[in-house]
């Protein structure tokens, strides 16, 4: 009886941490459909974002073809998501590598070119090591509202919001940025001219 009880008390935990994620999930995905200027053209938006991978082969070839790679350079991760701008919001995937972290919006953006308007992806890359910090904030207005601001070591500031996964972005972003060299071993590797 008491393994029986064990049994039901394991399921019943399990069932709950389901229906947590399941509903963290589907209050993400409404946040990030509204991050937008339209929610059709978000919903829009991500299932061409998904067609794109499926056609080009998965993940990891939309990352190469996207961006400029070195040969033994691996996708960790991807994250649909939003990048604030001066202009809005501008939906696209932020991907996680071996060597960098980059951004890449959905849709190309138009810009004014002298009397010409061209339209490009609007695009950030940083190296790892070139990563100062990952800081997740959270509206005190709208608790729901969750931001990661990236931090490069030049000091130049992006800010990432409406993630559908924000927990495991938040997790694998900290992550990637260097652990600052120690202070003695950094004067050495300065004395000696030695880069790091």
């Amino acid at each position: 009886m008491d393994r029986a009880k064990d049994v039901l008390r394991k399921l019943g935990q399990k069932a709950a941490e389901a229906a947590k994620n399941a509903e963290d999930l589907a209050g993400n995905t409404w946040r990030h459909l509204k991050t937008g200027p339209s929610i059709a053209d978000a919903a829009v938006g991500r299932i061409a974002q998904g067609t794109k991978v499926l056609a080009e082969g998965g993940k990891e070839k939309v990352f190469r073809h996207t961006f400029e790679t070195i040969p033994e350079e691996k996708l960790l991760k991807s994250y649909p998501c939003y990048l604030s701008t001066s202009a809005g919001p501008v939906m696209g995937v932020i991907y996680l590598s071996t060597a960098k972290l980059a951004f890449c919006s959905d849709d190309p953006i138009a810009c004014q070119a002298g009397e010409h308007t061209e339209y490009s992806h609007y695009k950030v890359v940083i190296q790892r090591h070139r990563l100062k910090g990952v800081v997740p904030s959270t509206s005190t207005v709208k608790p729901a509202e969750k931001y990661i601001q990236v931090i490069s070591v030049d000091n130049h500031e992006f800010w990432f919001m409406g993630f559908l996964h924000y927990e495991s972005a938040v997790k694998n972003l900290r992550g990637a940025v260097p652990t600052p060299v120690p202070a003695t071993l950094s004067s050495y590797l300065q004395s000696n001219n030695i880069e790091f």
